[in-house]
């Protein structure tokens, strides 16, 4: 600075070192700004695709093919010295041979057991406690979470419609259903509503 004023000969020194940081100043709070602009701008503009995007190509969703086969349910049992009680609505999922907490069911009563008013499971190997039933069916198997207002969503040209189904058994995890399903059906797991443009992202 000193070596430029001695050039040009400056008559007022100091007020040429004001107007140099004003300058210099207003330069760098230019950039500031400009930088801050183009930032908001970038990201206005990556928001504006992405809702085109979906505009365009409909929501991405993540589906599963229906198809018919056989599964594993579990339903759960109060076990106590190796016998529990069920409803008659419950006591026709039980038979013996069945899987149950390290063990096996050894017979299931056909009569109510008059103190009870319940059918008695007999147990081997299992520990008291709440335990849980493995048993097979055969069905469409959909997560749980997939069932919504009776029904499942599919995709149908495009779009996601609600189609109604009968849901026969289901546990914590997954529902069997038996009545509404066809095998090559594609049933979407994420959220969407009736109507809306979806376009398939990944298959499980």
């Amino acid at each position: 600075m000193e070596r430029i004023i001695k050039f040009f000969k400056i008559k007022n020194p100091a007020r040429v070192k004001k107007w140099i940081y004003i300058l210099t100043v207003s330069a760098l709070a230019f950039w500031v700004v400009f930088r801050i602009t183009m930032l908001i701008i970038q990201h206005n503009q990556n928001v504006y695709n992405l809702s085109r995007d979906v505009m365009e190509n409909g929501t991405p969703v993540i589906t599963i093919t229906a198809q018919n086969s056989s599964g594993t349910l579990h339903e759960p049992i109060t076990v106590e010295k190796n016998k529990a009680y069920v409803t008659g609505s419950r006591v026709g999922l039980f038979r013996a041979g069945q899987k149950v907490g390290g063990g096996k069911i050894v017979s299931v009563s056909q009569n109510i057991n008059l103190d009870t008013g319940m059918y008695v499971i007999k147990t081997s190997n299992v520990g008291d406690g709440l335990q849980y039933v493995e048993y097979t069916r055969n069905g469409y198997f959909v997560p749980v979470y997939a069932v919504v207002d009776s029904g499942v969503y599919v995709y149908e040209n495009g779009v996601a419609e609600l189609r109604k189904v009968i849901v026969a058994h289901s546990d914590a995890d997954v529902a069997l259903i038996t009545q509404g399903l066809h095998d090559g059906d594609i049933v979407i797991l994420s959220k969407v509503s009736t109507g809306e443009k979806v376009r398939l992202i990944e298959s499980k």
